[in-house]
């Protein structure tokens, strides 16, 4: 049965393993073996998965600055964009699972991603970067025509502009909290080198400063 699954995998994902222990490996959960799982590979293929996009956004945004590069990069390797990648792979199918994992949801994003890292790392191992980098490029390949239109967030823009012209992170402050514990109101102020202070308010304090920071923006015309 399991070797059955194996070859099912392999031709879904269009490699075949030289080493298939490699592969059986990236598919075993924490639940099933604590000493031999996925969770090495998992390491290995979080890394291999961010310098082969980190590569790729370069090359397609070479003209854009870190900060928007990197805002694409954390978009295209978070747990939900993993786990949707997964999902086609339908890779919860091949995976073992121990006695107490019955108790969880086999859809949990947060396993079926990990356990998708582990497979580019199992991929890595196998059959090298050029191979891993085409596995990638094949799933990730819609995602990162969508990542043009990732946006930065007016926190972030704001604190690239200081650094840049000042060396200098902006400086946030929460002046006020106010309301119910249930729907609290965060009145944050902002302020850089040779700025005024610019206050906001938000549902939260990272709203505040997102509101704070928008205020400055428009005033700085960025």
């Amino acid at each position: 049965m399991i070797e059955k699954k194996i070859s099912e995998l392999q031709n879904i994902i269009r490699i075949k393993f030289d080493n298939e222990n490699t592969l059986k490996e990236s598919l075993i959960h924490k639940s099933c073996n604590k000493n031999k799982n996925n969770e090495k590979l998992e390491f290995l293929g979080d890394r291999v998965l961010g310098l082969v996009l980190a590569k790729t956004l370069l090359k397609i945004y070479s003209k854009e600055t870190e900060g928007a590069i990197d805002k694409k990069l954390a978009s295209l390797v978070n747990k939900k964009t993993c786990a949707d990648v997964a999902k086609k792979i339908d890779i919860q199918k091949f995976m073992t699972f121990g006695q107490s994992y019955k108790k969880l949801k086999r859809s949990d994003e947060k396993i079926t991603s990990d356990a998708l890292e582990a497979l580019i790392g199992a991929i890595y191992l196998d059959k090298g970067i050029d191979i891993v980098e085409k596995f990638i490029l094949r799933y990730w390949h819609d995602k990162i025509q969508l990542a043009e239109n990732t946006q930065i967030d007016a926190k972030t823009k704001l604190q690239e502009f200081s650094l840049k012209k000042y060396k200098l992170l902006p400086k946030y402050k929460i002046i006020r909290e106010s309301g119910p514990q249930h729907n609290p109101i965060f009145k944050v102020e902002v302020s850089i080198p040779n700025s005024k202070t610019y206050s906001a308010i938000g549902s939260s304090k990272k709203d505040g400063q997102q509101n704070a920071a928008k205020k400055l923006l428009k005033e700085l015309k960025i």
